[in-house]
């Protein structure tokens, strides 16, 4: 884990010669892999300790100002290879750099960390990069903690950008109709804008749910070794109220609403439960639609962006792979099962700790929030170059619309004075006439010109361009998508309509 370098590994793993982790490397966006940074999460570590001594000194305790500017003052003058150093040799990545602070903040070193164990700074830094790292997904203007840098026009709301894409194109298409699936097999007719709203509504779901276990995150705060705060009662001299100020004071300058009133050494594993449970869903709800995607790519009937020089197969120049809805679905497979990590995690930590959460939570904590980037940024750059082809559907409905057709026709003829039985017998005769057609000759559904054909059903022939609109059979889905739009996307995405025309820029 020591930082060396800029990949935390010596020189010669910088270059192309080591393994390097594809998210960071390839996919994930710059904000997210900054999150999740050494620099960060160290810079973190010391932003805390001087919250610790500033509510330290408040409470009474002798730390001078002069300490205190010093920390300050080194907040970003980090040694990383003097780190390392002190981590190799002491075999405790907190106390390396406690050593590594104490040594540009010669005056402050002594109090540095003062009363404080090591997940003071591991655990609160953890719940403060979950916190923003939320915030890169959510809805949200960053920045949210001190030393987070404002890169491009400092506004994240992958989300809800994907969202907002999805209804633009649901709204212009919510009259079109298209042929239904159940089982993959042709059922009803719909609208694409319908089917689209069906993606809307689970990302909806999934933005809520990330809201809400966001906001929910508490403080671990200032528990010292079992979480009894005994170290810092001893600090203030038995005082229990300035040990609870001392929690309050570091929780309100860390930004958060409330702390854990109950910690071992840690907080709570269940708390990493609920975040990669969200996620996890996220990468569910972005593998159906991807996989939707996908399929209708299969059906010529809907594609997403191609390139003009993008190549599809270098063996097959003509192919046009739906590369990016493939991505995701393989990066989605990845995030959903991240979930058991946490909670294997949960239900081993022994008694107040153990350390064998250290290791596990360190890679499914950041791959889990750099997948779900990476995937809601090429799910956004999907959503704004989807392109539909109404002919394709128009041909395909054309296939299927007689069979669905034939109830109408039915009840049309009885209306006309036809015998329901006997309409109903020589349909279904057609019926098998046209369907032997198409799967035995491999021509195309022929059942409407049999009707014609048929003396029988004379009396609705001049009917039958009504009775097999397709617009007639989509039901109430148009006014679905319109209703759904009005009243529960539009009104979600309002706040943030001045930063959605921001385009999504595609990694590799």
């Amino acid at each position: 884990m020591a930082a060396r370098g800029d990949c935390g590994g010596p020189p010669a793993a910088c270059g192309h010669d080591s393994y390097r982790s594809p998210l960071a490397s390839r996919y994930a966006s710059p904000e997210m892999c900054f999150v999740f940074s050494d620099k960060y999460k160290f810079r973190t570590w010391r932003q805390l300790w001087l919250w610790l001594a500033e509510a330290e000194q408040t409470l009474g305790l002798p730390i001078t100002d002069e300490q205190i500017q010093e920390m300050k003052s080194n907040l970003d003058n980090i040694d990383f290879k003097m780190a390392a150093e002190e981590e190799k040799k002491l075999r405790h990545d907190v106390m390396a750099h406690v050593h590594t602070f104490g040594h540009c903040c010669p005056k402050a070193a002594g109090i540095i960390h003062l009363g404080a164990t090591s997940c003071y700074v591991g655990d609160n830094t953890d719940l403060i990069i979950l916190r923003n790292a939320f915030d890169l997904l959510l809805p949200k203007k960053f920045p949210t903690s001190p030393g987070f840098p404002v890169i491009g026009d400092g506004h994240y709301l992958q989300l809800a950008r994907v969202i907002s894409r999805l209804a633009d194109f649901a709204k212009d298409r919510a009259d079109l109709p298209t042929l239904g699936f159940t089982h993959f097999q042709p059922a009803q007719l719909t609208t694409v804008g319908k089917r689209c709203c069906l993606w809307i509504q689970d990302l909806c779901m999934d933005l809520q749910n990330l809201k809400r276990v966001r906001d929910d995150l508490r403080f671990r705060g200032v528990k010292g070794t079992t979480g009894t705060q005994a170290s810092f009662l001893q600090l203030f001299e038995g005082d229990d109220q300035k040990v609870e100020q001392l929690d309050k004071l570091v929780t309100e300058k860390a930004g958060f609403k409330r702390a854990f009133i109950i910690t071992g050494q840690t907080y709570t594993r269940k708390v990493d439960i609920e975040v990669l449970s969200v996620l996890a869903s996220l990468g569910a709800s972005v593998h159906k639609i991807c996989t939707d995607i996908r399929l209708l790519a299969n059906l010529k009937e809907l594609e997403e962006p191609f390139e003009k020089q993008q190549i599809g197969s270098s063996a097959m120049p003509y192919k046009r792979n739906p590369m990016r809805s493939e991505r995701c679905c393989s990066l989605a497979r990845h995030l959903m099962t991240l979930i058991m990590d946490p909670l294997q995690t949960a239900s081993v930590q022994w008694f107040e700790r153990t350390l064998d959460d250290s290791a596990n939570r360190r890679i499914c904590l950041a791959e889990a929030f750099l997948t779900a980037d990476t995937i809601l940024n090429t799910l956004q750059n999907i959503s704004e170059g989807l392109v539909v082809y109404p002919k394709v559907i128009e041909r395909r409905i054309r296939q299927e619309l007689p069979f669905m057709a034939t109830e109408n026709i039915i009840m049309a003829m009885v209306k006309a004075g036809g015998n329901r039985q006997d309409c109903h017998e020589k349909i279904r005769v057609l019926s098998q006439q046209a369907a032997a057609v198409v799967k035995q000759e491999g021509g195309d559904n022929d059942l409407i010109e049999r009707i014609l054909a048929d003396a029988y059903f004379s009396p609705i022939h001049s009917q039958l361009d009504r009775l097999l609109d397709p617009s007639s059979f989509t039901g109430r889905a148009s006014q679905q998508v319109r209703r759904f739009l009005e009243e529960e996307v539009y009104p979600l995405l309002k706040p943030y309509e001045h930063v959605m025309k921001v385009k999504a820029e595609l990694c590799l």
